[in-house]
C-alpha cells in the first residue's frame, strides 16, 4: 500500500488524488478547487510567454548561455529554451519519465525513472544521466536499487494512530488504515553541488546523495510524515465515515524537490500525500536538511502542494506551488509567504540573477491539447 507514486502518478493520468489511500489508487479532476484553470495566462498576466503547447512541463532549470532547461517528464523529453524562445532538442526516451535537471559547467544532469504501481505497471528503475557539451552521455547512480536494498522508510508508520477497529471496518478498501513505507522510487527533483547530485526521491520517501565521480548512492534522510487531524466537515466532503472525526492520519511525504542553500542546508519541498488540492487544506512544507549527518528542520509549514523550488541571492526561497496562486516567496528570515508570480497549475519554479522564470498550466485537461507554458518575469525584491 505504498503511496508514493504519489502527485506525479496522477498527472500521468491527467488526475490528482482525491482521497488518502496510499497514492496512484484514487483520481480525480485535476483542476479541481481551481480558479481560472482553464485560462493560465489570466493569472499570470504579468509574466511572458517563453514556450508554450508543452506535455505536463513539471521541471525547469538553468540552461547554458542564458536558456533554460525544461522536462516535459511523461513525453520524456528534455528541451533547451533559448532567451528568444527558441527550442533545441535535447534528450528524448519516450520510455522514461524524464523529471528535474541541474548542470554544472558544460555538463547537463538529468534524472529519469520508470514506475511500479497500479498506474504504472512498468518495473521499478531509475537512475541519474549526464550529457555533456559533446553529447556524450552516461548513465549512473541506480536509485531504485538503492531503495530496494534499504526501503528507507521501511521503518515509518503511515496511516491513522488509534482508529478503533469498528471505524476502521468502515473505510473503503483502497484507504490506507495502518501501514509502514513500502519499497517504491521516484527520483523527481535534483541539485548539483560540487561533486554531489542531491535527489529528492517522491517515491522512497527520501533525499539521497550520489557521488558524481563513482556513482555511489547514499541515502541523506528521511522526511517525517504529515499527519493531519480530520474534521466532521472534512470526513463528510471526503465521503468517509464520521467517525474519523477527531483522529489522526500520518500521511506520507512526498519529497518532490531540493536545493542547497546558501547557509548548507538542503531545502525540501514537501507535498502531503493524499488530497494534494485544497481539500484540506494546505499542508505541503519545505524542511531543511543537513546533508552531513541527515538532520531535518521544519523551514516553513501550511504551503499549498509545493512542486519545485529556487532561492535567491538573500536565501528567500521561492516555491511553485501547483494547485495554489502560483508561485510562493518564502522570506529568508521568518518563512512568510508571499505571492511572487501568479498562476495556475505552476509546477516549477527557476530564479537567475533578477529573472523569474516557472512553468504553469502544467497538467493537461482531458479532451484538450496540451498547453503547458514556461513563463519569466522580473524578480521583484520586497
Amino acid at each position: 500500500m505504498k503511496s508514493q507514486r504519489s502527485f506525479v502518478a496522477a498527472i500521468a493520468a491527467a488526475s490528482l488524488l482525491v482521497s488518502f489511500a496510499p497514492a496512484g489508487q484514487a483520481a480525480g479532476d485535476p483542476n479541481a478547487g481551481q480558479p481560472n484553470a482553464t485560462d493560465p495566462t489570466a493569472a499570470a498576466a504579468a509574466a511572458t510567454v517563453l514556450a508554450k503547447g508543452l506535455l505536463t512541463p513539471l521541471h525547469l532549470s538553468d540552461g547554458p548561455d542564458g536558456s533554460v532547461l525544461v522536462s516535459e517528464e511523461f513525453a520524456g523529453r528534455l528541451t533547451q529554451l533559448a532567451r528568444n524562445g527558441a527550442s533545441s532538442l535535447v534528450y528524448e526516451n519516450a520510455a522514461w519519465d524524464v523529471a528535474g535537471t541541474d548542470r554544472r559547467g558544460g555538463t547537463i544532469y538529468l534524472v529519469e525513472s520508470q514506475g511500479a504501481g497500479p498506474m504504472d505497471p512498468r518495473a521499478l528503475a531509475g537512475h541519474l544521466r549526464s550529457i555533456d557539451a559533446d553529447g556524450k552521455q552516461r548513465t549512473f547512480g541506480d536509485l531504485a536499487a538503492l531503495e530496494t536494498k534499504e526501503n528507507a522508510d521501511g521503518g515509518t508508520s503511515y496511516g491513522f494512530r488509534d482508529l478503533p477497529g469498528a471505524c476502521a471496518a468502515q473505510l473503503p478498501p483502497e484507504v490506507g488504515v495502518s501501514y509502514k513505507g513500502q519499497v517504491d522510487s521516484h527520483p523527481y527533483g535534483i541539485d548539483v553541488y560540487g561533486g554531489t547530485i542531491y535527489v529528492a526521491d517522491a517515491g522512497a520517501n527520501s533525499i539521497v546523495s550520489v557521488d558524481v565521480e563513482t556513482g555511489e548512492a547514499q541515502t541523506v534522510a528521511v522526511l517525517p510524515s504529515r499527519p493531519h487531524r480530520f474534521t466532521a466537515e472534512e470526513a463528510t466532503a471526503l465521503k468517509l465515515p464520521g467517525c474519523i472525526a477527531g483522529h489522526t492520519y500520518e500521511f506520507e511525504p512526498v519529497p518532490t524537490d531540493v536545493k542547497r542553500g546558501p547557509d548548507g542546508w538542503l531545502y525540501v519541498t514537501v507535498l502531503p500525500g493524499g488530497p494534494e488540492d485544497p481539500a484540506l487544506g494546505a499542508r505541503g512544507a519545505v524542511f531543511k536538511v543537513d546533508p552531513d549527518n541527515g538532520r531535518v528542520k521544519l523551514f516553513a509549514d501550511d504551503v499549498m502542494s509545493p512542486t519545485g523550488l529556487d532561492m535567491d541571492d538573500d536565501g528567500n526561497v521561492y516555491v511553485a506551488s501547483l494547485f495554489g496562486e502560483g508561485v510562493l516567496r518564502l522570506s529568508a528570515d521568518s518563512g512568510e509567504q508571499s505571492v511572487a508570480l501568479p498562476g495556475v497549475l505552476t509546477a516549477d519554479v527557476d530564479v537567475r540573477g533578477e529573472t523569474l522564470y516557472a512553468t504553469v498550466n502544467a497538467l493537461p485537461e482531458q479532451n484538450k491539447a496540451p498547453d503547458g507554458q514556461v513563463v519569466t518575469a522580473p524578480l521583484e525584491h520586497e
